[in-house]
């Protein structure tokens, strides 16, 4: 029942008991559900970062050319930043304004820097992207901002903002990642983004991916249109959607020109396009085809050239395929790839300019001063005074994306995981000096989309891992890390259905809490090690559907993209039970709930009936105080349904129950953990944040206090701490969170009990 409907029943109550009515029930903000506490009970709670400070992936950045020390870039997860120093210190501004954390599109008024826009959900169709809400504004440099529209965009490539007028702008929509929408291709707002006309449209499962601005004349645009789609077995990108078109009236109307003279035949992909601010008759076409390439004009788009077919400027097309034009020299072109490139001959040949980190995705150059840009790759962003022949360091931004965390035995403990992008980290959470910086973390083998377990009786002992199978041993006393994969074949480049062992890009290892000799990983199999990895032995069959038809080479029909982030019938997540050592749980990335209770000599399939079919399912909690019990949080969104799924079940998975009030429709979730120390205590990660429960999942209300709103891939609890992977910024640690294992009815009533009193 509403609120509002219990408290409007009350004509006949005294003034003091509808205050303490009032008081007693808390309506959540997000999910508009009653929530079980107030929750000013716990609002002195505070989440403290961690780091690692070091760079996440960004695919957005801005600068301006009225201030030259300014910058902004967009995290893949962890919201807008600016820097006012050239980029010696950065600091986020968008924490307290934006409902989504990803950021695709960014750009500063050329006429106006106090206007910056920001278009959330990044536009490299990533297997762990994150997607956006819509196009935000702000008129005061990045100091508040206003949501404009455009809510069901799902992904914004690009925004294009008029010369001369600040409220005149252009926005690429690339649309849902996982499904068809309505919302894509090009919008125009004349008023700021008050209203918006969609003034470019192929079809709902094609959007824009790129925008080009004659500097020039800027009625004179050209929009790339990309057919791209992404399931949680396959990457798609190219079809008959795709192509390039010219408007030369500001937008009002357009003509296709992806079949002039010069430019491919046959089937085309994604497109990067550029103007050149010298002549604006010189265009620059990125173009992923069988004969694709770099694709030069000098008749503003009538007939083209094939500059440049070099593999170098054309590999992994759909992550990359960005072009910009210079503005000190007509005959001088960037192409953003895994290097950041640079051609000085129209195109012919290119050099490599050194940064901080490999695969570029964004690149802004001062139209005015050609030595001065910022660039955004996958180790974060970093700004060069000299065209690229030094940067800045990307070590002072905590946008890391983490896929898990765990907690070691050390005392302080250490919070370990691996980042997307980078290494793996363990890192202490607490030191003597003035912050948690680099001499208090290291890397522990593996790679960057591990899971991670350090032995309970050595926590030095870490087994971590990587895609492609591999997993390491690491000694932290010796620094000696040796590889004990199950299988010696790296398979990168085949499809899953010709592998014989299906480990996907994130698979599971874990060890046994009861036994720290037992370690675990999956596949579409469950193996098991005693000696820690010097030999293993399949504990199961196959767990998962095991569908060939969803087992195929990834990618095309242009280009194939093998990476195992595709491959599909695998164990996602293994929990071994604290209670029992013979009950492990298994939950597979098709949609399957298997445990068994004899130590994996046989096996039950106990998923929840009411679980859609092919969920993720990317949790098992087994209950750390009773081995019947156990909690699965599933996802569908690549599927292209956001809502949450979590069941609990207390005999064995023999019944679930849904326990999802609370949580908004939208914010799928990917973890659930109980507390140790209070049973029922339930803590959920989810896309846009954390929330608790009080009562076993009976209700949930948020708990995202100080925490930016950022997808939450994985939580632990220790010693009575609350530690969060996030998955653009970094580790967040909850200290002390015995205020929620305390908070009871009684606790509650008593602190609505004197507010009333204190009140009247």
């Amino acid at each position: 029942m509403p609120a509002t409907i219990g408290l409007l029943s009350l004509r006949g109550a005294t003034p003091l008991l509808v205050q303490l009515l009032a008081l007693a029930v808390s309506v959540s903000p997000a999910g508009g559900q009653i929530a079980k506490y107030d929750t000013s009970l716990y609002r002195g709670l505070v989440w403290r970062e961690v780091g690692p400070f070091r760079g996440g992936r960004v695919t957005a950045v801005a600068g301006s050319s009225a201030q030259p020390l300014v910058y902004y870039m967009g995290g893949t997860g962890g919201g807008v930043w600016k820097t006012v120093d050239g980029g010696l210190t950065w600091q986020p501004v968008s924490d307290k304004y934006l409902t989504a954390g990803s950021i695709g599109a960014l750009a500063v008024a050329p006429s106006d820097p106090n206007v910056v826009y920001a278009g959330t959900g990044e536009s490299p169709l990533r297997g762990n992207l994150s997607p956006g809400d819509g196009l935000y504004r702000s008129t005061d440099a990045g100091k508040t901002w206003k949501k404009t529209g455009l809510a069901d965009a799902g992904q914004i490539a690009h925004v294009a903002v008029h010369p001369q007028n600040a409220d005149l702008a252009y926005v690429a929509v690339l649309g849902h990642a996982f499904g068809p929408n309505a919302m894509r291709g090009v919008f125009r707002t004349k008023d700021g983004g008050k209203t918006w006309d969609k003034v470019l449209f192929r079809n709902d499962s094609t959007g824009a991916i790129d925008l080009a601005l004659d500097p020039v004349n800027p009625r004179v645009l050209y929009a790339g249109l990309w057919q791209a789609l992404r399931r949680p077995w396959e990457l798609v990108s190219g079809g008959a959607g795709s192509g390039i078109f010219k408007s030369t009236d500001g937008g009002d109307s357009w003509s296709e020109i992806t079949r002039n003279k010069g430019l491919p035949k046959g089937v085309i992909g994604k497109i990067g396009l550029a103007v050149s601010p010298l002549d604006h008759d010189r265009v620059w076409a990125l173009v992923e085809a069988d004969s694709g390439g770099l694709f030069r004009s000098d008749d503003g788009g009538t007939t083209w050239t094939r500059s440049s077919d070099d593999h170098e400027i054309r590999q992994r097309a759909w992550y990359f395929t960005h072009v910009f034009a210079d503005p000190g020299n007509v005959d001088g072109v960037y192409v953003l790839n895994t290097a950041l490139l640079k051609s000085i001959d129209g195109g012919k040949t290119f050099t490599t300019l050194r940064g901080p980190h490999g695969d570029h995705h964004a690149l802004w150059i001062d139209p005015h001063d050609p030595t001065r840009m910022i660039n955004g790759n996958d180790g974060g962003a970093t700004i060069s005074t000299n065209g690229g022949a030094t940067w800045t360091t990307q070590g002072n931004q905590p946008t890391a994306q983490f896929y898990h965390v765990i907690a070691t035995t050390h005392f302080p403990y250490k919070l370990c995981g691996a980042q997307q992008d980078n290494s793996t980290v363990c890192i202490a959470t607490r030191t003597d000096g003035v912050g948690i910086t680099e001499k208090d973390w290291y890397d522990v083998g593996g790679g960057e989309s591990g899971w991670i377990a350090a032995r309970s009786d050595d926590p030095d002992i870490v087994f971590a891992g990587s895609y492609g199978g591999l997993i390491t041993r690491y000694d932290h006393r010796t620094g000696q890390t040796r590889a004990i994969n199950a299988w010696p074949d790296n398979p990168m480049g085949w499809g899953a259905a010709n592998l014989k062992y299906r480990f996907q890009w994130t698979f599971p290892i874990v060890l046994s809490p009861r036994n720290p000799n037992d370690l675990f990983i999956g596949a579409q199999l469950l193996f098991k090690s005693g000696n820690e990895g010097q030999s293993w032995q399949a504990i199961s069959p196959d767990l998962t559907r095991n569908d060939k038809s969803k087992q195929g080479s990834s990618g095309g029909p242009i280009t194939k993209d093998n990476t195992s982030i595709e491959y599909y019938n695998t164990i996602f997540t293994v929990a071994p039970s604290s209670k029992d050592s013979s009950v492990i749980w298994v939950g597979s990335d098709d949609g399957l709930v298997q445990v068994t209770r004899d130590g994996g000599k046989s096996w039950q399939n106990v998923t929840p009936k009411e679980l859609p079919e092919w969920a993720l399912v990317s949790t098992v909690e087994a209950s750390p105080h009773d081995a019947a019990t156990a909690y699965v949080a599933a996802t569908r969104y690549k599927l292209d349904d956001f809502r949450p799924y979590v069941y609990t079940t207390t005999d064995y998975g023999r019944s679930w129950k849904k326990i999802v009030t609370g949580i908004p429709e939208t914010h799928f979730v990917r973890v659930v953990r109980e507390d140790p120390a209070r049973r029922g205590l339930l803590f959920a990660g989810t896309e846009f944040g954390v929330y608790v429960s009080f009562d076993d999942g009976g209700s949930w209300q948020t708990l995202q206090l100080n925490l930016p709103v950022v997808p939450v891939h994985d939580l632990a609890i220790k010693d009575h701490d609350l530690a969060a992977a996030t998955h653009g910024r970094a580790f967040w640690v909850l200290d002390d969170i015995t205020p929620l294992e305390q908070l009871s009815d009684e606790i509650a009533h008593t602190h609505r009990t004197a507010r009333s009193c204190t009140a009247t």
